[in-house]
This record gives structure tokens, sequence and C-alpha cells, in this order.
């Protein structure tokens, strides 16, 4: 094994494809508690909206915690920093699925929240530093592949698993994959894959001061609070109001999740020509697919078509805000990424925590409606930062 993975040791292929691997097991431990909320809240004693607010501390916890780890671990031994992240991802899972309360639980999740910023953050650095800024789309979309897939299999899978076996059975499952991805870093991943060159601490919090960076972050701060309104609480949804039981679950969040692979795939592809104007295009599509959720709940084959655009717009995004901010801070891109994922997840957790509280004043049915109106503030902004770039290009030629 070990010489097969030194075929090619300077190709920006394997790495790349390995971190990829890497973050199919970082997204399926932060977001396959989605898929199990309901197993989750019913086990530990708690409710629905409970224990959504796991998804709301792990979020807040990135947010907090990630761009400074991420600054002070940029110039760190990436190969050791990637192995050690997945080694305490498998033993948060372990705590998870031996978890006896919503305390132990909490802990299970604080964890791997620290390290998930640095890894993503990291990696993509990582995998811009290997072709470049001008095709950074593309190959930060090969390692986001994982992360996708991870929407595409292992969360669904490991509904499927929960279903079976129970819940603490997905979990421990997830410890295994996470420790055996650990020794595949180990072995195959070329320690001078990449020769990153040293960005001060000082430079890297520079682009603080950047109005646009600090706007493009708010923009995915919007728009990860109107997607996770809503998919914090697909499960339940599914269950709930289209009468789906839990196995029937598992197989449509797959199917949710295999949709957004055309979204990486398309993604990837105009990323690159136009940050600002990619992620337009995908929140329309997913404001869109949020507001005709609640109705076609009682038709199948109309569900099938929301959900599959929604699907392809919220894949579609998770890359594009990615890169856009990236993009818009070349000086300092790990640290931008690190400031997008923070954005990011401070709107997942109040996503969660907006839908829990929709949920109890309106109902299930409300949770498309409030999606659709933080997405349409998300557009609002996304028009007004492509007005600026406009003016930005214009401005030397007017003078």
């Amino acid at each position: 094994m070990t010489r097969l993975c030194r075929l090619h040791p300077e190709s920006f292929v394997l790495p790349i494809l390995l971190l990829s691997a890497a973050g199919f097991t970082v997204l399926t431990t932060e977001f396959l508690i989605v898929g199990l909320l309901p197993a989750v809240a019913r086990d530990l004693g708690v409710t629905v909206s409970q224990a959504g607010l796991l998804v709301t501390l792990f979020a807040f916890t990135v947010a907090v915690v990630g761009p400074w780890l991420t600054a002070l671990m940029a110039n760190m031994d990436r190969k050791r920093l990637f192995v050690g992240v997945l080694v305490l991802f498998g033993a948060a899972n372990i705590l998870a699925a031996l978890a006896p309360n919503i305390g132990v639980m909490a802990l299970a999740r604080f964890l791997p929240a620290v390290a998930l910023p640095v890894f993503w953050s990291l990696a993509s650095a990582t995998a811009m530093d290997l072709v470049g800024p001008e095709r950074a789309g593309r190959a930060i979309s090969m390692v986001a592949f994982g992360i996708v897939a991870a929407t595409v299999f292992g969360i669904p899978i490991g509904v499927l698993i929960s279903d079976a076996f129970g819940w603490r059975s997905a979990f421990a499952v997830l410890a295994v994959v996470a420790f055996g991805k650990a020794i595949l870093l180990w072995l195959c991943f070329p320690r001078r894959a990449v020769q990153t060159k040293a960005v001060p601490l000082r430079q890297q919090l520079g682009i603080l001061r950047s109005p646009v960076l600090i706007a493009h972050v708010i923009l995915s701060l919007l728009v990860f609070s109107g997607m996770f309104t809503a998919y914090t609480y697909l499960a339940d949804m599914l269950e709930r109001l289209a009468g789906f039981d839990g196995q029937w679950v598992g197989w449509a969040m797959m199917a949710f999740g295999g949709v957004g692979l055309i979204g990486n795939w398309a993604g990837g592809r105009i990323v690159d020509r136009s940050p600002i104007g990619s992620t337009l295009l995908f929140s329309v599509l997913l404001a869109s697919g949020l507001l005709a959720l609640t109705p076609v709940m009682s038709s199948p084959s109309l569900l099938a078509l929301v959900l599959g655009i929604w699907g392809m717009a919220q894949a579609g995004l998770l890359l594009v805000c990615h890169v856009r901010v990236m993009k818009s801070a070349p000086q300092a891109p790990a640290f931008a990424a690190s400031l997008n994922i923070s954005g990011a997840n401070l709107g997942i957790g109040i996503g969660a925590f907006v839908g829990g509280h929709a949920i109890q004043a309106y109902g299930l049915g409300s949770l498309g409606w409030a999606g659709t109106a933080i997405m349409s503030v998300a557009v609002a902004l996304a028009c007004v930062l492509i007005l600026v770039a406009r003016r930005a290009r214009t401005a030397p030629s007017a003078a």
C-alpha cells in the first residue's frame, strides 16, 4: 500500500484526492447529527428543537475559534496537522456513540468543532497553492467533492445505519472511518506536497481592515443562515410532513446529496469566472427551492423536484462562497477561508436557532418561508457587491 501511495508523490492530484477523502469524514461528522436529530432527541429525552442546539453549538464554536486557530497553525506541517485532526474527530465520534446524556453529547460536538475550520481552511489553501489562484475554484471543488459526497453517502448511510442499529452505531462506524483515514494520510500524503510560504500573523490579521472582505463574510453568514433554517430539520420535515419512515428519510437525503454533486461540479466551473455572480445564481435557486418546499410536501414528484433544486444550489454555495471569500484576500487565503468558515458556521448556528423557534411558534411548515426570507436579504447583498465590483473595475478607466 505504501508503495502504491508513492507512485506519483509530486503530482497535485494525490494530495488533493487525499484531502477530499478526509473532507468526507470531516463533514459527515459535522452534519450527521442533522439526519439523526429525531432519534437522538428521543433517546436522550429532549425535544427535537433542543437537540437542534447541538448544531448551533458546533457552528458557534467553529465561528468563534476558527479564524484564530487557523492563523496560529497556518505555518505548521500540513501532513501532521491533517492527521491530528482526523484522530481528534475519531475520538469525538466515540464519545458521541457512548454519550449518556445531552451534556456529554454536547462535549462530543464541541471537540471536532474546534478542529474543523483549521482543516477546511488549510486544505483549501493547500489546494490553491498547488494549482495557483487562477484555477483555485476547480482545485477546491476537488477537495469539496469529498465534502459534498458526505451528503450523498455519509449522512444518508448514517441515517440508514441509525434506522437499522441505532444512532450510536452510526457514530461508532464514523469513528472507525476517521481513524482509518488518519492512517491513510499518514502513509500516503506527501510531506512536501506543497511548499507553503510562511505568512506573518500581522499580515493575516491585516485583511480584517478590508470592508469588502467583511461584506463577503456577512454574505456567507446570510446564505448559510437561510440554508440551515430548513436543512437542520429536514429529516424531521420528511418524517412528519411528508410521512416518510426512517429508511425513506435516509434514501431521500442521499438523493438530496446526489444532485449536490451537480452543484459542486457547476460551481467549480463558474466560480473562477465570477465568484459573486455564481453566488447570486445559486442563492436565487436556493430561495426558490425553499419557497416551494412546504406546498409540495404532499406530492412526492414535486417534492423530489424541489429537493433537487435545493440540493444542487446548496452544494454549489458551499463551494462558491468559500472560493469567493478566499479570492477577496489573496494575500492571506487560509485566514480568509477561516473567516468564511466562521461566518458560514455562525450562519448555520443562527439558522438552526431560527428554525427551532419557527417550529415552536408556527410549526414545521414555516421553515421554508423563514429560510426564503433570509435568502432574500442575501440576494440583495450579493447584488450590492456586484455593483461595488463593477464600480471598482471602471474607476481607473474613468480617471
